[in-house]
């Protein structure tokens, strides 16, 4: 059988690569007592992992190009489905693989609190096919040391994004900030930023990672974002526009889709780009999973129209 990823592709505007996992998110629930039975108050099946950030930034109106694997059981061959139902999103590069299972991630997600239970096999590192045609920006964990095709893909005039995920270790490896050079734009969350900086705050945390990388974005969640571009010296400081929390998960994931999104696809300024995506992700938590939850440019049409959250968003036409 001629492999998925054998099928041409023309480019696009983003590129994301890693794993797709199955979320499956129980709400208004706490993880139980051994032995007990707890009722959750609602339930979604969404594309994880990877896909949420694909999901996003295709909705954000970019076209979108994901390479990753999928296994032929029946959670592959239904995120299938739905990645595929999904406008501007291509995935000729998500290949179906024979006799593998699917990554599960199961989420119980309270008021206050949150706890999983993930399946995951490892497989070989993703390779990316020859002539993958322009590519706007892509997205690289820096966690590790990046593929050789990263830097083949910034020479050509890709804009490297990176992220980092939480070090169960404890360890915050020093590698990490030298891996920084590898990329243009950095956009960890403040509770990374601030421990790989050995930093006490996101603003700071931000202006250090300035000093190793192009652009430094700092997620703080309900707090906002705060960015340094080292280039020009300036500093962006935003709050978070306020909702109601049910479900925080791909809030982090949609908010760097959608910067990016804005960056590659938008001539909007610094602070227009964060301001962009840090709605798309306050919308996000307002739903249950992470890519099912991504909004679409009319969700946020219709939220500032009903909100009316501060500041001016006729950049968002309409």
């Amino acid at each position: 059988m001629t492999s998925r990823l054998d099928a041409p592709a023309a480019g696009a505007d983003l590129l994301f690569a890693g794993d797709i996992y199955c979320d499956l998110v129980f709400a208004g629930v706490e993880a139980p007592e051994v032995g007990a039975e707890v009722f959750a108050s609602g339930f979604a099946l969404s594309p994880g992992g990877v896909a949420n950030r694909a999901v996003a930034a295709a909705r954000a109106g970019a076209s979108a190009l994901v390479l990753s694997w999928l296994g032929d059981d029946p959670l592959g061959r239904e995120l299938r489905v739905l990645l595929e139902a999904e406008p501007r999103l291509n995935t000729s590069w998500v290949e179906q693989r024979p006799g593998w299972q699917t990554p599960v991630s199961v989420s119980l997600t309270s008021a206050h609190n949150r706890s999983f239970i993930t399946y995951a096999r490892d497989l070989a590192p993703l390779e990316l096919p020859t002539d993958p045609g322009p590519i706007g920006a892509v997205h690289v964990s820096v966690a590790e040391e990046l593929p050789r095709w990263v830097a083949e893909l910034r020479e050509a005039g890709t804009i490297v994004v990176g992220g980092v995920g939480w070090d169960s270790t404890g360890v915050w490896c020093s590698s990490v900030l030298d891996r920084l050079s590898q990329v243009d734009v950095f956009v960890p969350n403040d509770a990374e930023a601030m421990r790989y900086t050995r930093t006490s705050s996101a603003r700071d945390a931000a202006e250090r990672l300035a000093e190793y990388v192009p652009l430094a974005v700092v997620t703080r969640g309900s707090g906002g974002v705060v960015a340094v571009d080292s280039s020009t010296e300036l500093v962006v400081d935003l709050p978070a526009v306020p909702v109601e929390v049910i479900d925080p998960t791909g809030a982090g994931d949609v908010f760097v889709a959608t910067f990016m999104a804005a960056r590659v696809h938008e001539n909007w300024d610094l602070a227009t780009q964060l301001r962009f995506a840090g709605l798309n992700a306050s919308l996000s938590v307002t739903g249950l999973g992470g890519a099912v939850s991504a909004p679409s440019r009319v969700d946020l049409l219709t939220f500032v129209a009903d909100r009316r959250p501060d500041g001016d968003w006729s950049f968002l036409g309409g």
